[in-house]
């Protein structure tokens, strides 16, 4: 087999990366690895383990009636090995207050159930699928108002009401990687009382702090970047708020959407590594991304990093890199997309995003296959779309296998 790598000049330095940093509000945490190792993890005051252990306890003895020994009475409302992954979480967010899900869509229901019937929630239009089906489908269900817009400033400023009570806000998106511009929607919802969510997922911590830039809540799935290894389910919320911490929680409790203590402490392991994860993650996801807009049989591809991205200049301001998610659309239609995506053999076929190990997906017939062929055509999900994860394997490699791909099509 020909390695495509093979064929570039030798003196192309496979290792370089997108840029120097280039988010300008805030630059890149130096305490952020020290954070992600030690926030929270002292060493266990008995035997000295360094890891945190696993409470594996779903009811905590009390001294007497409402007299606990520490403040954990029972695991659904609060656990020490989960507290010591909210407390983690928090730091690397730039928050006071985190708490942590048994998924991405938990922790989407605990902050939507703070509203009431009635209310109106302006939304990103490109949103995950499933925070799509949550809102429109079963918050809907419930009287739940929701508008899903191309989110601008100006664009914000018309559509909010007098009923508007929240701001729906991911960047980049899922699967189209539009940037909505943080800092500017933030500032519009304060006007008008609105309280602004950030799903950071696509981006993680490393590179995007929202609740610097005006927001007043953060939610991830921590199954992609924060959890990285495609081995478990979970979510978190982040915020500074007291009111809205305390709101969330008690939708937490009550709905029961917590995170077991394995869970955290796999969590929490994975978090160690985020960030020489992530710069992996952006290095390779920027070589692919420049091939593939180069590649005769590709129509466009969809990555905040190329100059041609709409969204590249705001990404350039609130980003401190661009992460490992492309997006593109080949020349043909969907049986194209098949042949192409079987003949892979690194990237494998499969939902989710963000692990270590390179992924690839066809939203219209996968992860958005939920949303209306009408919504996902006027988004621009066609059926020819493809959306890679963009692992941290040998980029030779990674190259090879899409070139190779590329040539059965």
């Amino acid at each position: 087999m020909t390695s495509y790598a093979n064929k570039i000049e030798p003196n192309t330095k496979w290792t370089e990366t997108v840029s120097e940093p280039v988010y300008k509000t805030v630059v890149p945490p130096p305490n952020f690895s020290t954070n992600a190792i030690h926030e929270g993890q002292e060493a266990e005051k008995i035997h000295g383990a360094i890891n945190v252990p696993i409470y594996y306890s779903s009811t905590f003895k009390q001294h007497e009636p409402g007299v606990l020994y520490s403040k954990h009475d029972y695991s659904r409302a609060s656990n020490p090995t989960v507290d010591v992954l909210n407390e983690c979480l928090a730091s690397l967010e730039y928050g006071k207050y985190a708490l942590t899900f048994s998924s991405g869509c938990g922790a989407t229901t605990c902050v939507l159930a703070t509203l009431k019937a009635g209310d109106h929630v302006i939304s990103i239009d490109d949103v995950y699928g499933g925070t799509n089906r949550l809102m429109n489908r079963v918050m809907g269900k419930f009287g739940l108002q929701v508008e899903m817009i191309d989110l601008t400033p100006k664009n914000l400023e018309v559509t909010i009401k007098e009923n508007t009570k929240m701001l729906w806000i991911e960047t980049p998106t899922n699967p189209t990687l539009k940037i909505a511009d943080i800092e500017a929607l933030c500032a519009v919802a304060k006007k008008h009382n609105v309280v602004t969510v950030v799903d950071n997922t696509f981006a993680s911590p490393y590179l995007q702090s929202p609740l610097l830039l005006g927001a007043d809540i953060v939610i991830h799935s921590c199954t992609k970047y924060l959890g990285g290894h495609s081995d478990i389910i979970a979510g978190a919320v982040v915020t500074n708020d007291p009111a809205l911490y305390t709101a969330i929680k008690f939708n937490l409790l009550s709905i029961g959407t917590c995170i077991s203590p394995m869970d955290a402490y796999v969590l929490l392991r994975s978090t160690k590594t985020l960030k020489v994860r992530m710069e992996e993650h952006c290095n390779n996801a920027n070589i692919i991304a420049k091939y593939l807009a180069n590649h005769p049989k590709v129509v466009k591809v969809l990555f905040p990093g190329l100059e041609s991205h709409p969204g590249h200049q705001i990404a350039k301001k609130q980003m401190r890199n661009f992460g490992g998610m492309i997006s593109c659309e080949l020349k043909g239609d969907a049986d194209t997309a098949k042949k192409f995506m079987k003949n892979l053999k690194i990237f494998t076929l499969a939902e989710s995003l963000g692990g270590i190990e390179s992924l690839v997906e066809s939203p219209a017939l996968m992860t958005h296959l939920s949303v209306p062929p009408e919504q996902r055509l006027k988004l621009g999900i066609s059926d020819s779309l493809i959306r890679l994860s963009v692992g941290i394997e040998s980029i030779e490699d990674l190259l090879d296998d899409l070139e190779n791909a590329l040539a059965q099509i």
